[in-house]
């Protein structure tokens, strides 16, 4: 077999394998245990936060691991809200994965408003649309950076300067970027972005949120206060 999807997954790297398998059978403490055979494991989660976050050009302060690119994105929608109960709108495009439009939908049944941004022929965003879709009532805008589908690139650096000139928060899917192009926070400045290992050679089952410094953060299970990343 010839398998030529590696936009709906890749295999994992023997190298990664490599690296994972002793966490899969004599290293399975619990790192958040108070006795050493766990408790040494949170060193490697941390080097593990570290990479991510220099994998995107991040603090890894800034890296919440999650179970997949779904609870990332979602996740971060619900973190927007929360942090502003005050506002009910809410932009995305026309073709966004399913995580986020069918979340959006829920959210109009809960009486949000949600703007559906098109695309053209070629499938680009425009971004006078986006700037003139926001209004003072809008909480979030959540744009993905590559399409799966299409292999489009929607200009991610001016929409993340829309929204800061606007006061809006921006949540941006980069889950098939990452491992294609090159990703810089310190560029592009996104409030929230959303990636999955095994779009690019990690196992399935393992995800990462990225919450820039000072943007809140509501988790969505409580087992931690809500959370607001330090200063710079």
């Amino acid at each position: 077999m010839i398998y030529l999807d590696y936009n709906a997954t890749t295999p994992v790297l023997p190298e990664v394998l490599e690296a994972m398998m002793p966490y899969l059978t004599s290293e399975w403490g619990n790192p958040s245990s108070t006795y050493k055979f766990g408790s040494k494991l949170k060193a490697v989660i941390e080097t593990a936060r570290a990479q991510v976050a220099e994998l995107i050009g991040a603090h890894a302060m800034e890296i919440i691991f999650t179970s997949c690119a779904t609870e990332s994105n979602n996740a971060a929608i619900h973190a927007a809200l929360k942090a502003n109960p005050q506002k009910k709108h809410i932009i995305t495009s026309a073709v966004e994965h399913s995580s986020v439009l069918n979340y959006c939908m829920a959210l109009e049944k809960e009486g949000f408003q949600v703007t559906y941004l098109p695309v053209d022929r070629e499938g680009l965003l425009k971004l006078a649309d986006l700037e003139n879709a926001i209004t003072d009532d809008t909480v979030v805008v959540s744009l993905m950076w590559a399409n799966n589908e299409t292999g489009v690139l929607f200009p991610v650096k001016e929409i993340g300067e829309i929204c800061r000139s606007r006061g809006v928060l921006f949540h941006c899917d980069a889950v098939q970027t990452a491992g294609k192009i090159e990703i810089d926070m310190g560029n592009v400045q996104p409030d929230y972005l959303s990636l999955t290992g095994h779009k690019f050679h990690a196992p399935k089952g393992i995800g990462a949120l990225y919450v820039r410094r000072k943007v809140p953060f509501c988790p969505v299970v409580r087992k931690f206060k809500n959370l607001v990343l330090g200063p710079r």
